[in-house]
């Protein structure tokens, strides 16, 4: 298997207007940390419980993944970390998680153009990979919009806690053996 950090390292994955989504280093694990915590806080409010997952995983953890080698992308505008992805691969599907952007960033692609480019990442990495699989709770509709309009199709619900439950969606890639 390919180092997922190396695969991306020191080019530019995405860059538009100002924005370049590369793979994250570990020097990067605090700032990393910092976008998690402040992009998560909304949905923490949301759902009335400070103790979603996002907002207490710590900063070693953070990096405990990235060490791990688990494909991690940053979204960077000027010198500033914007916006987050990282996943893992089990088998067959990638697993897609802690996608999160600065809240006085939203509403400007970067979600978009972040899940865009771990689909990009993952396909040149993990050749066996058919499918991306990602989940969001319910009350976030902003998030459950923009993976469908990406082509994510829910596959089931969750009920988690009274208050939450947690929508998964899937979508299959292209197989690369099949005719165009």
């Amino acid at each position: 298997m390919v180092s997922d950090r190396s695969a991306v390292r020191g080019r530019s994955a995405v860059r538009s207007g100002g924005l370049d989504i590369v793979a994250a280093e570990a020097a990067d694990a605090g700032e990393i940390w910092t976008v998690q915590r402040a992009a998560y806080l909304d949905e923490a409010q949301a759902y009335g419980d400070p103790y979603i997952a996002a907002l207490t995983e710590t900063q070693e953890q953070v990096a405990g993944h990235m060490a791990a080698g688990f494909p991690l992308l940053k979204a960077v505008s000027g010198t500033r970390i914007v916006g987050i992805v990282r996943g893992r691969s089990t088998g067959p599907t990638f697993l897609v998680n802690r996608l999160a952007v600065v809240p006085d960033q939203r509403r400007k692609g970067i979600a978009r153009a972040l899940l865009t480019a771990m689909e990009r990442h993952v396909v040149e990495l993990f050749p066996d990979v058919r499918a991306l699989a990602l989940f969001a709770g319910q009350a976030v509709g902003d998030d459950l919009r923009l993976y469908r309009s990406l082509g994510y199709v829910e596959t089931s619900r969750e009920r988690i806690a009274d208050h939450l439950t947690m929508v998964h969606l899937r979508r299959q890639l292209p197989d690369p053996a099949a005719p165009v």
